[in-house]
């Protein structure tokens, strides 16, 4: 079975390698490619990522952005690694970088076996690699800032991956952190956090170019009209920090008001997301949730029923006009 899935997308891909679904861009234009690619993309540690190279590269990104960009399981196998010694991935990124044609690759700060990877073909300068503090402000899968330059604008990347759980990170007590909504009070305050030592330690960012993104684990009120959740909803809390206390704007929900893209399947949600500056949204000309024959996850049924191919999570492709 799993064979014959992997042919099918193998025969998809090679289709979007010769242009279909990918448009062209020229020397101005910067493409960003976010994803969550559950595991270090787990499901193709099998076949040494040659689908997931192709389809990378019919993409055609300047820049991408990985989250969970390490390799945790072995091959077709929910046994975690013993060791980091037989992980590939986060240490051969730039390997595998190289393949679809990105020279420079950065891995952010993180506790844990959850990092995000930016790889780019312009060269990556670190700013700062954030993990919080202990006891009550740890960023539990952490966080990176670093910067990028593209026909001589200076761009700012944060990426972030917050805890993904119903109580909070290192309660003492799960079972009534579950009950007074933990885990989304611990979200708000990793975003706090991360915009507090990213965005809001530089005065003016709000008229630069700053983009930030991840797995936010967290809804948005601006896709409130899907949900139906009350105004105090705990669960819209981590977004309302960004919406109502940096500059940012959050892309795919400007970019199509009134619409709905989920970007998780199983659960049908938006959570993750891609914030921008005004200025820098402003140079958007494209921007999407990107669904085709490799990225809608389909269901692992053999080894690991809690795993997707390629991931349970979508893409999200956007070009910016830097001239």
């Amino acid at each position: 079975m799993k064979n014959i899935y992997r042919s099918i997308v193998a025969a998809c891909v090679v289709l979007l390698s010769l242009g279909a679904g990918c448009a062209s861009h020229d020397d101005n234009n910067l493409r960003l490619l976010y994803w969550n690619i559950q595991n270090g993309m787990w499901s193709g540690q099998g076949e040494n990522y040659d689908t997931f190279v192709k389809w990378v590269e019919a993409q055609q990104p300047d820049i991408c952005v990985w989250c969970e960009a390490q390799s945790n399981y072995r091959t077709a196998s929910p046994e975690k690694f013993s060791d980091d010694s037989e992980r590939y991935l986060p240490d051969h990124w730039g390997e595998l970088a190289a393949r679809y044609g990105h020279k420079y690759w950065y891995k952010g700060g993180h506790r844990d076996r959850f990092p995000q990877v930016i790889t780019s073909k312009y060269p990556i300068e670190n700013v700062e690699r954030i993990v919080g503090e202990r006891p009550d402000s740890v960023v539990a899968h952490g966080c990176g800032w670093a910067t990028i330059e593209k026909n001589g604008h200076k761009i700012n990347i944060v990426t972030l991956h917050t805890w993904p759980q119903a109580y909070a990170f290192e309660a003492e007590d799960e079972a009534a952190s579950r009950a007074e909504n933990g885990g989304d009070k611990y979200r708000r305050m990793e975003v706090e956090y991360v915009c507090n030592h990213t965005i809001g330690t530089v005065p003016g960012a709000a008229d630069q170019l700053w983009m930030m993104m991840g797995d936010f684990n967290a809804v948005s009120r601006r896709d409130n009209a899907t949900y139906g959740f009350a105004d105090d909803d705990t669960r819209l809390l981590a977004h309302d920090y960004v919406l109502e206390h940096t500059p940012y704007v959050d892309v795919i929900a400007e970019r199509y008001p009134g619409e709905f893209h989920s970007s998780i399947h199983g659960n049908g949600k938006r959570i993750d997301f891609v914030y921008c500056t005004r200025p820098l949204y402003d140079r958007v000309t494209d921007a999407r949730i990107v669904v085709d024959e490799y990225t809608e996850p389909v269901r692992d049924t053999l080894d690991a029923k809690r795993f997707w191919h390629p991931s349970d999570h979508r893409p999200i492709l956007i070009d910016f006009d830097m001239q």
